[in-house]
């Protein structure tokens, strides 16, 4: 039996919703297709133009209630150092959306480059430190 399986959420952590929702909607270009609040917690969901089964889900790290404080700071601590999450994304044009993306603001980890293992990337952190790579596709 065939089944067609699609990554429909990914989830990244933000300690910022106004300077995330400027980064992945106003510098990247994404569409927000939900933005929720509840007690002085904020969720944004963000995907790409043209691919509305594909979406980022923004989650405030401290929303888990399960966690303990001192779990809490950890995961904080490593959301600021960028070692916490991760996403990679793919592009027709990585020199075109890396231009824009410096021109945002954002912050550059690598410029485009031409990996030793057949890829051209490049890297940006968003405004929480995750990892943004982008590939070039072909």
């Amino acid at each position: 039996m065939s089944m067609n399986i699609t990554i429909h959420y990914a989830f990244l952590p933000q300690t910022d919703p106004e300077a995330t929702l400027a980064f992945y909607r106003d510098t990247l270009g994404f569409e927000v297709r939900n933005d929720v609040g509840y007690e002085g917690m904020r969720w944004l969901t963000v995907g790409p133009p043209g691919q509305p089964g594909t979406s980022i889900v923004l989650h405030p790290p401290a929303a888990d209630p399960g966690i303990s404080d001192e779990e809490r700071r950890t995961i904080l601590e490593l959301i600021a150092k960028g070692s916490y999450g991760a996403l990679t994304l793919g592009t027709d044009d990585i020199d075109g959306l890396f231009e824009r993306l410096e021109a945002g603001g954002a912050e550059v980890l690598q410029e485009p480059t031409d990996q030793p293992y057949g890829v051209r990337d490049c890297a940006f952190r968003d405004p929480s430190g995750n990892l943004l790579r982008i590939n070039q596709l072909s």
